[in-house]
């Protein structure tokens, strides 16, 4: 058995496969959110582990004796987050989070100081770790001083699990203080931040064994003594191995965020577009991610002023959507990253009339995601990268308009997997079996068989294709 445990944003996964990698226990829990004015995000670390606990006790009382036969433990997670720790491991500050944007003056502050494109492949953006040191160095010296190592969020758990400092390659690259083509922490980057090695936890492959778990915890949950705890991955790339998008294929995510994410055999960066350039989660392996930081986030926000949910808001909605609604909606609720890079980007609607009613605003908002997650291919395929088909996942890929309506403006088709699981916990569990293994295993990283294909309609992608041009100019314009 293996059990993956994903950190989300709002909540902790986990997961157990057997050696077939079928999933025969499943249990989630909720992470308690922090009310801050934006641009500020930050969550308490030891709310983690209680959520992760919280799911830990739902599988002890639903299968009895299950834990005693997991073999290895994946972790996956939220990245970009800075948990700083002091000389005896206790948490600092609480975690400033992957969605926190106060670090905007640190980030043109960096890229001064350092190579941080060329060597850490991307462009400095208040959403990753380093900006967020620098910030704490310049508002909280007293905290800065103190800090004896830096962990992201899941490496945090990985601290709790087995007491050892650790990370792996695809999560570092987040960090912006990664050598991401050598895969190795560069002096020179961690320098320009008041940073050394000596702060940095040991890395590994995700595909790696990195430590054991504490015997205290064994003896707690019922684990085997001897249980192994992989690298592991940060969650975009632990989505990719659970769907087996590893040396090929592509995934577009709606989650919270968005994501368009694709597998590359070299460092391939793409800065001039906001292109993410990190390692991927097995040896050998890079990814590129294009990345908008609101995507089903929007609709629940709609939800929220229109007084509906979610789903009683999409029946507002015809069948069928023949093509581009008269109403524009910019998708930048948290700030944007690929292209424009810009935190202090904002959401809004064009073109509404005394005629607008709340159909056109919720197929606005539709696609207004999907025209970011179009800048996005496009930048990709900028990088050289060209997607024509990927797999749809995430809590918004359950809306199969709105799949239609990318597919649509994307001009690619969309994969819709036969089963729901092959999220990042699932990755997880699948990493933790190759660990356990001896390393990576192309064979464990199967792709998911096809429930439904998606086609975009030739019509109706020209259409969007003038209204995405219309779309880009309102950002330039704003």
């Amino acid at each position: 058995m293996f059990l993956g445990i994903d950190l989300g944003t709002s909540g902790a996964k986990l997961l157990v496969t057997d050696d077939r990698q079928s999933v025969v226990a499943e249990a989630h829990a909720p992470v308690a959110s922090r009310k801050l004015p934006a641009p500020w995000s930050e969550q308490d670390p030891q709310d983690w582990i209680a959520a992760i606990e919280q799911a830990l006790s739902q599988i002890v009382g639903a299968h009895p004796g299950l834990l005693g036969q997991v073999r290895g433990i994946g972790l996956s997670g939220h990245m970009h987050g800075a948990v700083l720790l002091d000389a005896a491991d206790n948490v600092l500050r609480p975690c400033i989070m992957w969605n926190d944007g106060r670090a905007a003056q640190e980030c043109a502050d960096l890229t001064a100081r350092a190579d941080f494109e060329g060597v850490g492949g991307n462009l400095v953006m208040a959403g990753f770790t380093a900006p967020k040191l620098l910030w704490v160095q310049r508002h909280e010296p007293e905290m800065f001083r103190k800090i004896s190592c830096v962990l992201l969020p899941k490496d945090y758990v990985r601290l709790w699990l087995t007491g050892d400092h650790v990370a792996e390659m695809s999560d570092a690259a987040g960090t912006l203080w990664l050598d991401v083509g050598g895969r190795a922490w560069s002096p020179a980057l961690l320098e320009a931040t008041g940073l050394t090695e000596a702060q940095m936890p040991r890395l590994v492959e995700g595909t790696e064994a990195s430590s054991r778990l504490r015997a205290e915890l064994c003896r707690s949950w019922g684990f085997a003594p001897d249980t192994i705890v992989a690298g592991g991955a940060g969650d975009n790339a632990a989505a990719a191995c659970g769907m087996g998008i590893v040396e090929d294929g592509a995934f577009v995510s709606l989650g919270t965020s968005g994501v368009v994410f694709a597998p590359t055999k070299t460092f391939r960066p793409n800065t001039k577009q906001g292109v993410h350039s990190f390692c991927h989660a097995v040896p050998g392996t890079w990814h590129q991610m294009g990345v908008i930081l609101a995507a089903a986030s929007c609709l629940d926000w709609l939800a929220r002023i229109m007084g509906r949910d979610v789903a009683a808001m999409l029946t507002l909605l015809p069948e069928r959507i023949d093509g581009p609604s008269p109403v524009r909606f910019l998708p930048y609720l948290t700030g944007v990253r690929t292209p424009h890079n810009d935190p202090m980007a904002q959401a809004s609607f064009h073109g509404m009339t005394a005629q607008t009613d709340g159909a056109d605003l919720v197929q606005a908002v539709l696609e207004g995601v999907g025209f970011a997650l179009k800048d996005c291919v496009d930048a990709l395929a900028a990088a050289g990268t060209t997607i024509d088909q990927a797999y749809a996942v995430g809590g918004g890929s359950r809306a199969r308009i709105w799949l239609q309506i990318i597919a649509d403006i994307c001009d690619v088709t969309l994969l819709i997997p036969e089963r729901g699981e092959y999220g990042a916990a699932f990755g997880a569990a699948r990493l933790a079996q190759a660990a356990v293994a001896g390393g990576y295993d192309p064979s464990l990283f199967g792709k998911p068989a096809v429930a439904q294909v998606i086609q975009p309609d030739a019509g109706r992608s020209a259409a969007y294709a003038e209204a995405h041009r219309q779309w880009r100019r309102l950002y330039a314009d704003a």
